[in-house]
């Protein structure tokens, strides 16, 4: 059937006033590329659950939302509320037509700025990352933080012309796009190019898509050589790495067999190239809660996720409104069991926003233990231009060719460079590092070394916890988690196993009321002399009260992969810590009175430490053991090996 004339109905929606969304997905795929033009009608809904994907009579409808930054509050998280509605566009009509028609039939006229820049300055941005590494990082409260800053400018056009002249802009010269978008409604404008998906459904599989890693092309465009000396820094490697760990807690807590790790990638923009993984996972749940779980990327946010929205919020000091967010869509598919709708969720980044005149591109650096603070400006002014270089708001790179290809062929013509073969030997070796628990099928069958007893993992505000629970259940054990504000005694007491969770803080806080529930987990567990895992920060707790010294580390070790010996063997575990357990160099064995009262007894504890420094990487006693790492991270390679033998010396 012949769809309609693509320039009748761009006219249409230019000279309308009804909203509506356009959406190329992927990059041009030859004559098979289309632009799907959806509208319909705008319901504004206070939270995800209130996303109407069913009509008056129970009828499966299609609904595109625009979810807010402050939707994070659905989750007990902290934000500068600003009011953005949770924006519906429930679809009456959608129709698909030939890419290369809708770009002929776009606006193209360039749209002038006024008053263009930063809302934060060069240098004020490099002081904020200065304190971020020292007074969040440095003191423990989590592995990475995204602070943003804005590019605004003053818009005299007709809003909805500026909208598709962008639209059309970014089609033709953002490539590697997940999703070119364009959506118009009331008072509100959305045109972006977004590389990364942060969430999908479909079919019961569950997709993620953490993309971490910029590089920023250099004048001229990318080389092979210039993109490998990126893929050899640790510190966009190690960048992540963290982000896939903070993803797989989300996937751990929506699929069932856990979530498993494909790649890398590269996301080849026209300004920037990523690094990215693949996750997938199986999920019954329906596409909502979903959504709810994984809010909000860590790409764009931190990690830990709860309290990278607090240090936002400290950092920050204006509301994100729709940045970091997502823009989902919801399909029905038919399914008469199960889910309802698929999901198609990229997160709202590379996004211009027009209101009241006012353009506003938000972009965001991820801050880590080694970052520099010009480099992190940098990095906001390259993704920025991601985005004003193709709307024309800045002048356009034009693309080295490879030294091995035609000069003359087009730029479209040219290999791309994850498929030399110097960048894909480079990429493939980062596998090297990982677990391969989390890069093979791993869907727990209720068997293992630990069938038929039970373990409750204690949640002290870092979801490692989900990949730890994951973990247990492989390992037979029948798992439920626990948030610490819920861990009632008689819960604490029936478990077979308690594993004590990890969190972000300083394990010395006496004001910390989180702090004081996991010194409470420890030592009822220690003083009954019941089986007992304390990990990272409980490891510290335990120490504390086996009366070893606790001390914070001179460089963080936030995302940090090391070979330790524990207790005979040596792993290769990932580290996310900023104060250590430790003791005199060569000490392994120390003699101890622990519990309460009439309780107390001597035990023998043993130590596993750095024979340098004494820090300490993980103890065991009657009862107990614990360890500094994060076994159940990517980082852990012996992490499920290492993880099983402490379990087994506890029970």
């Amino acid at each position: 059937m012949t769809g309609p004339d693509p320039s009748s109905l761009i006219h249409d929606l230019l000279a309308g006033s009804a909203p509506f969304a356009l959406i190329a997905r992927g990059p041009a795929a030859g004559d098979d590329a289309t632009v799907e033009v959806l509208t319909g009608d705008v319901v504004d809904v206070d939270l995800l659950a209130d996303i109407p994907l069913t009509d008056a009579e129970g009828v499966a409808r299609e609904v595109l939302a625009l979810v807010p930054f402050r939707q994070v509050r659905e989750r007990g998280f902290v934000c500068h509320d600003d009011g953005a509605p949770l924006r519906c566009l429930v679809i009456g009509e959608r129709v698909a037509l030939p890419r290369a028609g809708v770009m002929a039939s776009l606006p193209s006229a360039p749209v002038e700025l006024a008053d263009a820049g930063f809302d934060i300055a060069d240098e004020e941005y490099a002081d904020i990352v200065r304190r971020v590494i020292a007074e969040e990082i440095g003191r423990g409260e989590g592995a990475n933080f995204v602070i943003r800053r804005d590019f605004v400018a003053g818009v005299d056009a007709d809003p909805r012309t500026a909208a598709l002249t962008w639209f059309r802009a970014l089609l033709e010269h953002e490539k590697g796009a997940y999703w070119t978008f364009a959506v118009v409604t009331e008072g509100h404008i959305a045109v972006g190019a977004s590389p990364e998906a942060h969430v999908s459904a479909q079919d019961g599989i569950v997709t993620m898509n953490p993309i971490s890693g910029t590089f920023r092309h250099p004048a001229g465009g990318a080389t092979a050589d210039t993109l490998a000396e990126f893929l050899r820094s640790t510190k966009e490697t190690e960048e992540l790495f963290m982000v896939v760990d903070e993803e797989l807690k989300m996937m751990s807590a929506v699929c069932s067999d856990g979530g498993r790790i494909t790649g890398p990638h590269l996301k080849e923009m026209s300004r920037l190239t990523h690094t990215e993984y693949m996750l997938r996972g199986r999920s019954d749940l329906d596409p909502r809660d979903i959504l709810r779980e994984t809010m909000f990327a860590p790409t764009v946010t931190g990690s830990p996720m709860q309290n990278a929205c607090t240090v936002i919020a400290r950092h920050e000091t204006t509301p994100r409104g729709y940045y970091s967010g997502v823009a989902a869509l919801f399909t029905p598919n038919g399914n008469a069991e199960g889910p309802t709708h698929d999901l198609d969720a990229p997160i709202l980044i590379r996004t211009a926003y027009l209101v009241d005149g006012r353009l506003r591109v938000p972009v965001g650096a991820t801050l880590v233990r080694h970052s520099d603070p010009y480099g992190e400006v940098g990095e906001t002014h390259g993704k920025a231009a991601g985005v004003l270089g193709a709307i024309g708001a800045i002048p356009r790179d034009v693309p080295a060719a490879p030294a091995e290809a035609d000069p003359d062929a087009p730029v479209a013509e040219r290999r791309p460079l994850a498929e030399d073969p110097a960048i894909a030997e480079l990429l493939a070796s980062r596998n090297d590092r990982l677990a391969p628990f989390w890069m093979n099928p791993q869907d727990p069958d209720g068997s293992g070394p630990f069938a038929g007893r039970t373990a409750l993992v204690v949640d002290a505000e870092d979801r490692f916890t989900t990949m730890l629970a994951h973990q247990l259940r492989h390992l037979g054990l029948d798992t439920r988690i626990v948030h610490w504000a819920d861990a009632v005694e008689a819960d604490v007491d029936a478990a077979d196993l308690v594993v004590s969770g990890p969190g972000p803080g300083d394990p010395r806080d006496d004001d910390s009321a989180r702090i004081a529930a996991m010194r409470d987990v420890v030592s009822r567990r220690l003083s009954r002399g019941a089986p007992l895992l304390a990990v990272c920060l409980s490891h510290q707790i335990l120490a504390d009260q086996l009366g070893i010294d606790l001390a914070p580390l001179a460089q963080p070790h936030q995302g940090l992969q090391k070979s330790v010996d524990v207790f005979g063997e040596p792993a290769s575990i990932g580290f996310y810590n900023t104060f250590t357990a430790r003791v005199a160099p060569g000490d392994t064995r120390r003699g101890l009175s622990v519990g309460r009262g009439s309780n107390t007894t001597e035990v023998v504890a043993e130590i596993a430490a750095d024979a340098e420094t004494g820090d300490v990487y993980a103890l065991r006693g009657p009862g107990f053991a614990s360890v500094q790492g994060h076994l159940e991270s990517i980082l852990s390679r012996d992490g499920m090996r290492t993880l099983e033998r402490l379990i087994a010396h506890a029970l």
